[in-house]
């Protein structure tokens, strides 16, 4: 569930604040207690932080990781989308029917020569097929699908470890 923030432009963050934002990126779960010790803080000034930094829109959210294979997702894929015609109204109707589709994780926007990369988990290959035929084919606005399956995932959910410029 996204927190609620304010405008995020006059945030100033000290080597406190980043020490916070590295350890959630880590493990978000961690208690105020372990937070405060780890940032070499009180809890109440610690949790203050917290607090501002969730409002200010830094940390839009907090989320679980869940294991795929445990719950039978067995393929995962990148697919790649081309419009029939790159117009704003077009591309609106697009994200809004494959933002209806529960097999897409992720869609972005390119710059290049896809319009689209989706990231895609289905229960196996058969039902990929069908998800792309039946669903993602009959999208009005697709002109070209391009699909990519990932053979082995190294790397999840990796955020880029903050630092002082």
């Amino acid at each position: 569930m996204p927190l609620n923030h304010q405008n995020a432009d006059n945030i100033n963050l000290d080597n406190t604040d980043i020490k916070i934002l590295n350890a959630l990126q880590v493990n978000a779960r961690i208690s105020n207690a372990e937070l405060s010790a780890l940032v070499n803080l009180s809890q109440t000034p610690c949790l203050r932080r917290l607090r501002k930094l969730e409002q200010s829109g830094l940390i839009e959210q907090y989320t679980a990781r869940l294991n795929h294979g445990m719950l039978g997702i067995g393929v995962s894929a990148f697919v790649f989308i081309k419009l029939n015609k790159n117009t704003s109204s077009n591309a609106a109707s697009f994200e809004t029917a494959v933002g209806e589709f529960s097999e897409v994780l992720e869609c972005c926007v390119l710059a290049g020569v896809h319009d689209y990369a989706l990231r895609i988990v289905t229960k196996n290959l058969k039902t990929f097929e069908s998800f792309l035929k039946d669903k993602l084919a009959t999208v009005e606005q697709v002109e070209d699908i391009e699909s990519t399956i990932i053979l082995n995932q190294i790397m999840a959910h990796r955020s880029p470890k903050l630092i002082r410029p």
